[in-house]
């Protein structure tokens, strides 16, 4: 309700009360006349006759001053929106930036990791011929050629090729030594010897392995869904 109104119903509630008034006085015989109680009713009428035109304007500012207030509430609201966009954009881009650093540290400390075994590795030409070698002995320079982290993966497929016999030969395909090289003679790239020699043959094996698929563990899983590598 605006202001003119209340103050047009305070002022016919004031009439009202004034006239109930004067005619219980006349009526208990306070001594009021009829003079005053018109004057006060006249009085009162004028307070309340205001023109609808500034009613009118009245309601109008009272309206423009609610629409005011939406729209800074609205305005609020949309800032306070953004404002959580923005930090739920910041975390995400936070976690994401955190994961990748992770990712990337992880990487850089396994090629380290690789660039050390390696360096750590001895090669074929490290170790002197022998006439004859003992399974164990074929594993132990194995464990000198190949990095520590790819040798249980390079052991599997040996063992599943040639369990260890670096003299093996497959009968159907004529496949030969620990890693079953097909033709055998593919090994002479690591050495004339790759017929007797268990070290020359687990240098071409490792080789072989890191160049068609990466890495013995990576010739491992394929070997395992494969049967053959």
């Amino acid at each position: 309700m605006s202001r003119i109104s209340v103050r047009g119903i305070a002022v016919a509630s004031a009439t009202a009360v004034t006239t109930v008034g004067a005619v219980v006085g006349v009526a208990t015989g306070d001594g009021q006349n009829s003079n005053d109680l018109e004057t006060t009713a006249s009085g009162a009428t004028l307070l309340a006759d205001i023109p609808v035109g500034e009613h009118a304007s009245v309601q109008n500012a009272s309206l423009t001053q609610q629409a005011d207030a939406m729209a800074y509430a609205a305005d609020a609201e949309a800032k306070r929106s953004a404002e959580e966009s923005a930090r739920l954009q910041a975390a995400k881009d936070a976690k994401a930036k955190k994961a990748d650093a992770e990712a990337k540290a992880k990487k850089e400390r396994e090629e380290k990791e690789q660039v050390a075994s390696r360096s750590a590795t001895r090669d074929a030409s490290d170790f002197a011929p022998q006439s004859s070698y003992t399974v164990a002995q074929v594993k132990d320079i194995a464990r000198q050629i190949v990095p520590g982290g790819q040798f249980q993966c390079f052991s599997n497929i040996v063992n599943q090729e040639s369990t260890w016999n670096y003299k093996a030969v497959n009968p159907s395909s004529g496949a030969y030594g620990l890693v079953q090289a097909l033709p055998g003679s593919k090994m002479a790239s690591a050495g004339a010897d790759w017929r007797t020699n268990p070290a020359t043959q687990i240098q071409w094996g490792l080789n072989y392995m890191n160049e068609r698929y990466g890495s013995p563990c990576a010739a491992w899983t394929f070997h395992q869904a494969n049967g053959w590598y």
